[in-house]
């Protein structure tokens, strides 16, 4: 896809440089990407949608730039954002280090010592294309338990009503686990740390000195479990990732027995974002508790 005109007198002018070479990227699925360099050598990198769901890079912006006050992890520099961009450092990539994903672990779980008072965020984003709930029904702090069933699934629930894939198998199944709920989850007496909220093998990328670099946050304060049950989604991360991940910043007992529930988020967001191949496998998590 060509950059259009209007979008490059906006940088130009914007940054005070020329864009000298529009590179298109490959690997986005929902925008167009581009590497741009600028009259003074400067690289920056580019996603574009003009039809892109409203606020999408601004709050995606607000994530990187929330990850970023961690201090823990290494993410974009946000350059720039509007309604129909979001303009960042443009990172190198290279080859994993030696100790990458040990290297990883530790740094994910300093990243979740910062926390918050409450769980969510001080606005809704986005979890792919589809709205994530962050803000508080009122103004009385929300458990970790209410927080994640109410505004994680259930609210996909009400989203697959919308779209069709609500059976009576998946209703049932979703208020068996209401009933449930406080068992499978359990005590939590940890403080809201802050979470990428989408963090799988095509969210993060490898930088220049072979380090890790997140991108693509779904940014919120919540239960840290909940991040790294999404890291197993899709095949999940090398052992040591996990081993130095519990070495840094160990995790309650049973968290093992809690992650399908925390990967059931996701697989009711797939369905919604892809269809019903994801439909067996939301229900497979469900009857892992009920």
């Amino acid at each position: 896809m060509i950059l259009n005109k209007n979008i490059i007198h906006l940088l130009e002018n914007k940054l005070k440089h020329k864009i000298t070479d529009i590179t298109p990227l490959s690997g986005g699925c929902i925008s167009s990407a581009y590497k741009l360099k600028l009259n003074n050598k400067r690289e920056l990198f580019l996603k574009h949608n003009t039809s892109a769901s409203n606020k999408m890079f601004i709050t995606e912006a607000h994530g990187l730039q929330e990850l970023n006050k961690a201090a823990a992890i290494r993410v974009p520099e946000v350059i720039m954002y509007d309604d129909d961009f979001i303009l960042l450092e443009y990172i190198s990539q290279g080859n994993k280090s030696k100790k990458f994903f040990s290297e990883f672990g530790r740094s994910f779980a300093l990243m979740h010592k910062y926390t918050s008072e409450n769980f969510g965020f001080y606005e809704d984003n986005f979890i792919g294309s589809n709205v994530q709930k962050n803000i508080p029904a009122d103004k009385e702090k929300e458990s970790w338990t209410s927080f994640y069933f109410n505004k994680r699934i259930l609210f996909q629930l009400e989203l697959t009503e919308k779209l069709g894939y609500a059976t009576s198998e998946l209703k049932k199944g979703i208020g068996k686990l209401e009933e449930n709920i406080e068992e499978i989850i359990g005590t939590n007496d940890e403080e809201p740390s802050l979470l990428h909220g989408d963090l799988w093998g095509g969210n993060y990328i490898v930088d220049e000195n072979g380090n890790v670099c997140l991108i693509d946050p779904a940014v919120y304060y919540g239960h840290r479990e909940a991040d790294l049950g999404m890291t197993k989604l899709f095949g999940g991360f090398s052992s040591e990732f996990y081993e130095d991940y519990n070495e840094a910043n160990p995790l309650q007992d049973g968290y093992e027995y809690r992650e399908n529930i925390y990967k059931l988020y996701h697989v009711l967001n797939h369905l919604n974002l892809f269809g019903g191949g994801y439909y067996s496998q939301a229900i497979s998590l469900i009857h892992f508790y009920v």
